[in-house]
Order: structure tokens, then sequence, then C-alpha cells
């Protein structure tokens, strides 16, 4: 992979991955844009990029939608002709509020807008570089090495595997997100882009918990593995960061 965008890297999964994809230097990408809402308080992504002059660090309030073309046009300055070729959506949004008589408005908008608007608009504004990287790849298969988009979602996001009810606000900008991850695996069919909804197991983070099985470092090694390995058979699959194929 010539160049990785992935978004709120100042902490949990987001600089997990980032950590991941810069580990082994022979087979890290040329670029690794990372993006976070204010780089001076990214203190562990700015030392990281000290020691790893590949990582790229762009501020941005990705809810300030009209700042997505000048976005746009900054990942263009450094990925140059050759495009982008990974778009990862991973920064996303929990209110506190669980069950039905604590459901709130305000939640419910603030989570659509984060984990369900940010993902499609930023793919919208970035769709040119990535439809220039699998142009650019044309020797390649379908893939991370030539153009793919990755939507960070969850289990619970799943309307299947609902079996608690909660969390209105979480699960359903989730499922919106997987709705627009398998539109965009058939839009962006014909240009050799492809996407999958991505669910990277309960973490112990800020936004999973203390009582989360799974440390940053186990899940998102396992995602790199994964997103790695990527191929046209996975295009707009909804899967566990092992692998493991999801119920819608």
């Amino acid at each position: 992979m010539n160049s990785v965008l992935i978004t709120g890297c100042n902490r949990g999964l987001g600089l997990g991955l980032v950590r991941c994809f810069v580990r082994n230097r022979q087979e890290a990408p040329k670029f690794l844009l990372a993006t976070v809402r204010n780089a001076e308080k990214a203190e562990e992504l700015q030392q990281l990029a000290k020691e790893h002059p590949n990582i790229h660090i762009l501020e941005i309030d990705l809810k300030n939608f009209d700042e997505y073309d000048n976005f746009a046009r900054k990942v263009g300055d450094i990925v140059k002709e050759n495009g982008l070729n990974v778009l990862l959506n991973n920064a996303g949004y929990s209110p506190k509020s669980t069950r039905l008589p604590h459901t709130q408005r305000k939640d419910l908008l603030d989570c659509f807008e984060v984990n369900s608007v940010v993902p499609v608009m930023l793919t919208k504004a970035l769709l040119p570089l990535l439809q220039k990287a699998a142009s650019a790849n044309v020797d390649r298969a379908i893939g991370p090495q030539r153009a793919c988009v990755v939507n960070m979602s969850t289990l619970l996001g799943s309307i299947a595997a609902n079996d608690s009810g909660g969390l209105y606000a979480y699960r359903m900008s989730k499922a919106a997100l997987n709705m627009a991850t398998k539109s965009m695996s058939r839009d962006m069919k014909g240009d050799n882009i492809m996407a999958v909804c991505l669910h990277p197991g309960w973490v112990r983070t800020d936004m999973g918990g203390s009582r989360a099985p799974l440390d940053v470092e186990e899940s998102t090694s396992s995602m790199e593995r994964l997103i790695r390995g990527l191929s046209a058979e996975h295009n707009g699959k909804f899967l566990q960061y092992d692998g493991k194929e999801l119920e819608w």
C-alpha cells in the first residue's frame, strides 16, 4: 500500500492502528495520514511521527463539512499522482444514554452525524483520490493495494445480533453506516474500489470501557492483518477483526 488515511488517531483504536501500520518499516505505507481535531493534544501521535517520517498528521474537525474540499486538496498534495489506496473511517462517537427512557434527541443526531454522515461525506470528498489510486494500480488485484474504503462499524450495529436492546443512538448510527458501506461497495465497484465494514471487537478504550476483553494492541494488530489481506471477495461484507463475517 502506498498510502493509508486513518481518521480519529489521537487515541484508542486510531492511534493503535497507526502504530501497527508503521511497526514493520519494510511493509509500512509510504504515506500514512492520521487525522486529529487538535494536533497539539495528540502527544503520542506526535512522538510516533518524529520516529516515523512517513506519518503525516492532518488537523481537521470532521463535523466541519465546509473544510472537506480543502482537506482533500491537502491529502492530494501528499499522495500526488498515486492517489489514496486506503481510507479508514475510524473516528466515532458514543453517548452515555442507553435505554429508551434516557435516550436524548441530541444524542441521536450527534451520533448519526459523526458515525454515519461523516464517513459518507469524507469518502465522497476523497473519492477522486481513491479513483486515482485504482487507475494507477491497474496491474494489481482489487483490494487495499489498489483502492479500498474501510468503515469502522460494530457488532452493536447488527440488527440480527441485537438481543439486548438499548444504545439507540450508537446502534442506529452504525446500522446506517453498514447500509452506506453496502451502497459504496456497489457504487464504487465500477471504479475497482472496494468497501467493507469492520468490527474491532469489544476493546478496552475510553469508548469500550475497562470491562472489555480485548486490548487495543490485540484488536488493531488483527485488523491491520485483515485489512492487508482484503480482496474482491470481501467487497460489501461486514467483518469482525479476526476475519469472521457478521450478520447484518
